[in-house]
């Protein structure tokens, strides 16, 4: 049996999560859930996708990926099954399915399971649960789904470019306040060729030139940049987090969605 994550905007402080695991108990008591966040903001699917980007190919195939966010059904987002090298994702399609993938899925299918009961405002709980019960006991896609073609695309914010630099976004905070950007390691060597920069932050003193391996490369209380285990640029401050000295994003002022600029130069 694969392994079902849950990813959802429903918070800690909620009811809301535990039903939808009795749910899944209730159905398959030998179910493994692993929880991927349930603290994303309420109905950006742009978060939960990065999240579930991040995670999903650690997973084994024939996983099943139950997506809690913005999940209501309408004309625009279906309920949908998504394939993909050996996974399954199951949501509305709103959006989210192309932001996680990083091509064409290997096929789309819409839901045509009927709800548990004549209450629609919780879809994941009344019918989603159902089908990603019905793929964890190995049951097939086109048993509950009908074969349709293509996904709802939905762009996110792309660094800019030049010659000599990129401007681009902090997409995600952790819980160190460190800030996560859209600048990829294979876009930084594209525009950088080799030359020096600079990673311009909203205080010049925290300004950085090298980048770093790990985060203890810089002294304890200072400013580091690196790429992380996603290949993404981040930028941190070796030994803080909020209540133990502070994060980036409290001392620099920075949040998701703000610029981060790297500068190149002979």
């Amino acid at each position: 049996m694969g392994i079902l994550t849950f990813t959802s905007d429903y918070g800690l402080s909620d009811h809301y999560v535990a039903a939808v695991k009795g749910a899944v108990y209730s159905q398959l008591p030998e179910a493994r859930i692993v929880d991927v966040t349930h603290l994303v903001s309420p109905f950006d699917t742009k978060e939960a996708a990065y999240h579930i980007r991040q995670v999903f190919r650690y997973f084994p195939k024939g996983s099943v990926h139950l997506i809690g966010v913005n999940a209501d059904h309408s004309d625009k987002a279906p309920h949908r099954l998504v394939a993909f090298e050996g996974h399954y994702f199951v949501g509305a399609d709103n959006g989210v399915f192309s932001l996680i993938l990083d091509r064409e899925p290997d096929a789309v299918y819409d839901i045509n399971l009927p709800y548990d009961n004549d209450i629609l405002t919780f879809p994941v709980l009344h019918l989603l649960v159902k089908v990603a019960c019905h793929l964890l006991r190995g049951g097939t896609p086109e048993v509950i789904g009908r074969k349709v073609e293509g996904i709802k695309r939905s762009e996110p914010v792309r660094p800019i470019t030049d010659a000599d630099s990129i401007r681009g976004h902090i997409i995600h905070v952790d819980a160190f306040g460190n800030l996560i950007t859209d600048i990829t390691q294979s876009l930084f060597r594209e525009i950088g060729r080799g030359r020096a920069y600079t990673i311009r932050l909203r205080l010049e003193k925290h300004h950085i030139k090298e980048l770093s391996t790990h985060y203890h490369d810089a002294e304890e209380g200072r400013t580091v940049a690196l790429f992380n285990t996603g290949g993404l640029l981040e930028v941190a401050i070796n030994g803080g987090a909020p209540g133990s000295g502070g994060g980036v994003a409290s001392l620099l002022g920075l949040t998701k969605g703000d610029l981060v600029l790297v500068v190149f130069h002979d």
